[in-house]
């Protein structure tokens, strides 16, 4: 089982966390970013996939969102980020560690975590990194599923510095008919982008059998 966050340890956060939070905010700000449809405020559970991951300043501008909607966004990482002087930024950032040299998978980890606490939006960028061609893993659907917790999905505009979220949405079992609602969602957003184009056919072709999920 992975190291869970002792709901009675109450401290402060640390002097770092609270300045990089105020500089993420700041520069979301003065970027003039908008929500386009917000956050669900009705839960307190759910992983948060996001999609295009097209820059590495996705998380900031996802923090600086979440931040406007009163969330504080939980994000995994590597258990040796977790240790010394890192630990306390790490955890007050939001971080969830995980050991990938334990005998129960990430996936289960991290499952562990959201039974532990009372709150936890764990942000997931969906296609696995910035050199997608918009195909997604499916490693947030498999948290999903194992913590038995909703997906609320984001997207985001660049070139208009727009962002949104869907209604929760709860995993039916069925990876690729919830990958192609999935695709529908983000294509009704923005119907001619590519990346969004390829994950609708990554869907069709898993729905067909032509390739696993």
């Amino acid at each position: 089982m992975t190291e869970t966050i002792p709901s009675k340890e109450l401290r402060k956060p640390t002097i770092l966390s609270r300045i990089v939070r105020r500089i993420i905010l700041a520069i979301y700000k003065f970027q003039g970013w908008k929500i386009d449809t917000r956050l669900p405020k009705d839960i307190k559970k759910y992983v948060l996939a996001g999609a295009p991951h097209s820059s590495n300043w996705d998380f900031v501008f996802f923090v600086g969102a979440t931040a406007v909607e009163g969330v504080k966004p939980n994000f995994m990482g590597k258990h040796t980020l977790f240790k010394g002087i890192l630990r306390n930024f790490m955890l007050d950032m939001g971080g969830v560690p995980v050991d990938k040299t334990r005998s129960n998978s990430a996936v289960e980890q991290v499952a562990d975590e959201f039974a532990a606490r009372d709150h936890l939006a764990l942000v997931m960028a969906a296609e696995g990194t910035r050199k997608s061609d918009g195909k997604w893993r499916s490693g947030f659907y498999h948290i999903a599923q194992a913590a038995k917790v909703p997906i609320v999905l984001a997207w985001v505009s660049w070139e208009d510095r727009v962002m949104g979220f869907s209604e929760p949405m709860i995993p039916s079992g069925n990876y690729g008919e919830d990958l192609a609602k999935i695709a529908a969602w983000l294509r009704s957003k923005r119907p001619d982008y590519p990346r969004y184009k390829v994950l609708e056919a990554q869907a069709r072709a898993i729905i067909e059998g032509k390739t696993e999920g």
